[in-house]
């Protein structure tokens, strides 16, 4: 039951900034700026320094150099803060094996029932933080609630080097005065569409009628509702081997058009590339699945001559594959989806050289960063290619 469950939301402060510190300690109390190229690149991370200049994650470069031209703008060093992430989730699964990794720099924890071995839940998550401390030299962030949703909210409210913790009887005290904004998946588009139901908080929100939020929003609208009262089932799921990551799509209309079917290929594309370079694999063979109008299925898959997480190879592969090797344009599909494997692991990627196709697939590497920093901060739907915009 949802009051039974212990959940531990850990965030780290300003990661990549900080492992900047860590290994440059004359850097520490001054505004670092992590990002990409100097003219047309975007920031990844900004020390708590640099967030007071109003520095934040996926803002252009050049913006944060005009809000802050005394900041120390520094180049991503992603090697460097996947070793640390290692680390730092060794120390996590010392204190329990159920940890959810939602990316190199968070994680959920499930201690339930672990009182009696550890004390309660707000103590496990002070010595995990502590532990960090004293191991790494970092400070994180932690909330503590009953389920993974109230806990990640919780673990944001009080950065850097916080604790809060939401005791089940208090979840709707709790959740009611915050902005729907704080709802993790809820972007703007969303936001302006409750808005228009004149919804701004999460009080407002679970006093709307659950038949009209999925009138408005469909599926999504009973979820939001459930989420506005603190209702989370979710399990912390340990993370497992990873053989391959992929995303798949189910459409409300069977589709013929093969231009449609390369605009949703490009959308998965760019969905399983941003899961890669998140978690640091890099994969060999991409494989095309399709699900026609009447539920046979058939799945077609290259190999690559060099393992890849770039969106615009995975694209290219999946609709060589759907051209040549399915019946896309003859038969209605109902589903498709795309997946690497052949996984390489982060950290054994085979190290780019200075020349030729190696330089362009550098340039799509920053690109990549950079789009991946826009992802993180605003959501999936924030940016992507222009054939993906509706038109009209």
């Amino acid at each position: 039951m949802l009051g039974q469950r212990s959940i531990i939301h850990l965030d780290m402060d300003a990661f990549y900034p900080a492992v900047e510190v860590l290994d440059n300690p004359e850097l520490k109390g001054k505004p670092v700026i992590v990002g990409g190229p100097r003219q047309r690149g975007v920031v990844s991370s900004a020390s708590y320094e640099a967030r007071r200049f109003g520095v934040h994650s996926a803002q252009p470069m050049a913006t944060a150099r005009r809000l802050c031209p005394h900041g120390i703008f520094m180049p991503v060093r992603m090697a460097r803060y996947r070793e640390v992430s290692r680390e730092v989730f060794a120390i996590f699964r010392s204190f329990t094996p159920l940890v959810e990794p939602l990316s190199i720099d968070e994680a959920f924890l499930d201690v339930t029932g672990m009182e009696r071995l550890m004390g309660p839940a707000p103590l496990i998550a002070r010595k995990t933080k502590e532990a960090v401390l004293e191991k790494t030299g970092l400070t994180v962030s932690a909330g503590v609630a009953p389920s993974k949703f109230v806990a990640k909210i919780a673990s944001d409210l009080d950065k850097p080097d916080g604790l809060t913790t939401v005791p089940p009887h208090r979840i709707q005290e709790f959740l009611d005065p915050l902005p729907v904004g704080r709802m993790w998946g809820v972007g703007k588009v969303t936001r302006r569409a409750l808005a228009e139901l004149k919804v701004e908080t999460f009080r407002d929100l679970r006093q709307v009628p659950v038949e009209a939020l999925e009138r408005r929003f469909g599926k999504i609208g009973p979820v939001m509702h459930l989420l506005s009262r603190g209702i989370d089932e979710r399990a912390v799921e340990p993370e497992r081997e990873t053989k391959s990551i992929g995303h798949e799509q189910t459409f409300i209309k069977d589709i013929l058009d093969l231009d449609q079917l390369r605009k949703e290929i490009l959308f998965l594309a760019n969905r399983v590339a941003h899961r890669m370079h998140r978690e640091g694999f890099t994969g060999g063979t991409v494989s095309l699945k399709v699900k026609y109008s009447d539920f046979t299925q058939i799945i077609r898959s290259a190999t690559l001559s060099d393992p890849t997480d770039d969106s615009q190879e995975i694209y290219t592969t999946a609709c060589r594959l759907l051209i040549k090797k399915t019946a896309a344009g003859k038969r209605p599909i109902r589903l498709l989806g795309i997946s690497l494997s052949g996984l390489t692991p982060p950290g054994q990627a085979k190290q780019l050289s200075l020349f030729s196709r190696d330089e362009q697939r550098r340039k799509r590497r920053d690109l990549n960063t950079a789009l991946d920093s826009i992802y993180e901060r605003f959501g999936e739907k924030s940016i992507g290619p222009a054939t993906l915009i509706p038109k009209g």
